[in-house]
């Protein structure tokens, strides 16, 4: 039973076999070999209800929304002018354009709360504007590959609300959580930068004057008020965090179409087929998780490694030294909101009961699992990046290493002082 749900799952994900069918089908014949076929097919209504009841919640309605702002702003100059206001307030530092990229990523993360999004929208206009410039094209799609980690990490975020749901901790307490670590994630990605930049000679823009540092925040303003007006907003209880959804996706709307007006009907029709699609690809993932996961706990195997992990230490900072390597280990195979359905309810509570702080186990856990979108064999990032930039994967793979280390650096302060992660919920809320 063990073998068939790891190893099996491991297989079919190495096949290309999508993340939710392989999810489902090995979930379905580890199901089938415990029960038998013929007491399988007369409870196969079960597998149904478990894969409807994960998808039977209020939170996860953010999930489409905020797949349907990102896909507007990236139909649009949003994304353009967002990179344009980055490369003049931060181009003047040696590596500018590189700057440019990973500050642009944390602009835009505030509206997207998705590491695909940005590295799918905003990182084609980082990495033809880094090529064009003289930049390596292994190192730009480097640059970019790692700062999209930011968009899940800093507010909003589509793992954290995914988080939420097995957890019960508020989204809203979830996303400010991750303000601190996203800011820390984008300022040791710069120092990394300057290294490769003095080593490299990389150019840097000229200083900017203030009348072009205005001009580009007045043609960007309108964007970099989405984050702003989420966070505002959750903080002061206008609307709630699933309502921030609706706000992100209706005001990224109405720029498009009443103030840039570069949005028409029949390109939104095309936009709204594929948020369509984009969520019902995530939808069935968190389905095929659930019940993955529920075959998972009748073969005792949650259990055992619950107890396991419980058993080892009653030291916090231990036990989430330990959930850390198997996180980076989970993300290397698996898509990071699978790995939250069927691997968070199973450690969540171990971690509580020897006192982890529930907030900071969730930051923890996303970033983790979007390490794993940088890591070889299934890292999806590195995929969309090697493409944008006509690179092999080999040359994608060897760029991308040293930006491990500001990404490791940050998940162990956060391990280390849970006060990155808690400070700021508990200052505001």
């Amino acid at each position: 039973m063990y073998y068939i749900l790891t190893i099996g799952l491991i297989a079919l994900l190495a096949l290309g076999v999508p993340v939710g069918k392989s999810l489902m089908l090995s979930g379905l014949i580890g199901y089938i070999l415990n029960i038998g076929p013929i007491t399988a097919w007369m409870n196969i209504g079960v597998i149904s209800q478990k894969m409807t009841y994960s998808l039977m919640n209020f939170l996860l309605l953010t999930i489409p929304l905020f797949i349907l702002a990102a896909k507007v702003m990236n139909s649009s100059s949003i994304t353009k002018k967002i990179f344009g206001f980055a490369n003049t307030s931060v181009g003047f530092l040696p590596g500018g354009l590189a700057h440019a990229n990973v500050f642009a990523s944390l602009l835009f993360a505030g509206m997207s709360g998705a590491a695909v999004s940005d590295a799918a929208g905003l990182g084609r206009i980082e990495i033809e504007s880094m090529k064009s410039h003289g930049y390596d094209a292994d190192f730009s799609a480097a640059v970019t590959a790692a700062s999209s980690t930011i968009g899940p990490i800093f507010p909003p975020s589509v793992p954290m609300v995914v988080y939420s749901t097995i957890s019960g901790v508020s989204v809203g307490r979830l996303f400010l959580g991750g303000v601190v670590p996203g800011l820390l994630m984008t300022f040791t990605m710069m120092i990394m930068i300057v290294v490769f930049a003095k080593k490299r000679n990389y150019p840097r823009m000229p200083f900017p004057s203030l009348k072009e540092l205005w001009i580009s925040f007045r043609q960007a303003i309108l964007a970099l008020l989405t984050p702003i007006i989420l966070l505002t907003g959750i903080w002061t209880g206008v609307f709630t965090p699933t309502e921030s959804a609706v706000i992100a996706a209706a005001y990224a709307l109405l720029i498009s179409f009443f103030v840039y007006r570069e949005l028409n009907f029949k390109s939104l029709l095309g936009i709204l087929k594929d948020t369509a699609k984009d969520t019902a690809s995530i939808g069935f993932v968190i389905a095929s998780a659930a019940f993955y996961g529920w075959v998972l706990a009748r073969s005792g195997l949650t259990y055992q490694l619950a107890e396991w992990f419980g058993s080892v230490t009653d030291n916090p900072i231990v036990f989430l030294l330990m959930i850390n390597v198997f996180f980076l280990v989970v993300g290397c195979f698996l898509e990071a909101i699978a790995a939250i359905m069927v691997f968070g309810p199973i450690l969540y509570g171990p971690a509580i009961a020897i006192g982890v702080d529930p907030l900071q186990f969730g930051v923890i856990m996303v970033l983790n699992l979007m390490i794993g979108l940088l890591t070889p064999p299934f890292g999806i990032v590195l995929f969309i990046t090697q493409g944008l930039a006509g690179i092999k994967f080999q040359q994608m793979v060897k760029a991308i290493m040293p930006f491990f280390i500001p990404l490791i650096v940050v998940l162990l302060m956060m391990t280390f002082f849970p006060e990155i992660v808690t400070w700021l919920p508990n200052l505001l809320q």
